[in-house]
């Protein structure tokens, strides 16, 4: 007889657990593994990348490093050249001096400029920089029209001296005189050195002491107060006829205090012509220059030998 079958408490027979089926699926459990794998995978190509770009990054930075080193190197074996650090330190300085030039050049304009608006009656006022003057009405003039003329603009570029652009250029007609012109200064009874101008055929008075053939201290001349100029102009004989000789000229370029002929100012920007025995002065400078030759202290029976050396002076000329 077969033995009764044993219920359990539900009143079921219970199997055994071989038999059963497990609660948590096998393919749940395979693509855990496979989740886990992949996030493996992932995490080592993402550090193997992270790795090759940080070794990239080393290398260009150790390249930028060494090619700065070498630079640096280089610069350090220029600078130790001998005259190399001196040149360069010249050069600055040269170019520094030439910056200040120019910009007092431009300065120097500008005043004079001011100057000539506040000659012609136009008063500004400097609070507001605008002038007191009443707008007037219009007057009907006709158009100016276009000149085509030289404006010498391009001659300040080109008329530099040492870094320096010059305010003046010699006329066509200048020559080197063959008398041999003396300027006498004197300071009050001061007697001071003779100036031998007759080896140019200008010379330049100023205070700017670069460029100034015969410089000037006062501080009321201006940098590029006048000019010294001889001319090979053309003179009546007493025959009637026509020559030519070599004469100086004295011409103001523009200062601020003007320049003196035996104590009259000049006008500026005009040639005046000098004689024996005249009497210059610049600005407000104390000291007067007596214009003489090397003949000058013999009598006046050698007029006529200063008149043959004038025709010579033509004849060599021409």
């Amino acid at each position: 007889s077969r033995s009764p079958k044993r219920k359990s408490k539900s009143g079921w027979r219970s199997r055994s657990p071989r038999g059963r089926r497990s609660r948590s699926p096998h393919h749940a459990a395979v693509k855990v593994k496979q989740e886990r794998d992949d996030h493996c995978r992932r995490g080592n190509e993402e550090r193997k990348q992270r790795y090759s770009s940080e070794q990239e990054h080393r290398r260009e930075r150790s390249g930028d490093r060494d090619r700065y080193r070498d630079h640096s190197d280089r610069r350090k074996n220029l600078n130790e050249r001998p005259g190399v650090r001196g040149h360069e330190r010249e050069r600055d300085v040269q170019n520094i001096r030439e910056q200040q030039a120019e910009r007092e050049f431009y300065n120097e304009r500008r005043r004079e400029h001011r100057q000539n608006n506040e000659g012609s009656g136009v008063n500004q006022n400097p609070e507001l920089g605008q002038s007191d003057t009443k707008p007037k009405e219009k007057p009907s003039v006709n158009k100016e029209k276009p000149s085509f003329e030289l404006s010498g603009a391009l001659l300040e570029d080109t008329n530099t001296f040492r870094g320096v652009v010059i305010k003046y250029s010699e006329p066509p007609e200048a020559r080197i005189p063959k008398k041999r012109w003396r300027l006498y200064p004197f300071k009050n009874d001061e007697f001071l050195p003779v100036m031998y101008i007759h080896r140019q055929s200008a010379y330049l008075l100023g205070r700017h002491r670069r460029i100034a053939d015969i410089p000037i201290d006062h501080p009321s001349c201006s940098k590029q107060h006048a000019v010294f100029q001889y001319r090979l102009v053309e003179y009546t004989r007493a025959d009637g006829t026509v020559g030519r000789r070599v004469r100086p000229y004295i011409i103001d370029l523009g200062s601020g205090n003007g320049t003196f002929l035996n104590n009259q100012r000049i006008e500026p920007q005009r040639y005046y012509e000098l004689k024996e025995k005249d009497v210059l002065k610049f600005g407000f400078s104390s000291r007067e220059y007596v214009l003489l030759h090397e003949s000058s202290d013999k009598s006046e029976a050698n007029t006529k030998d200063d008149d043959e050396e004038e025709e010579k002076e033509e004849e060599s000329d021409s």
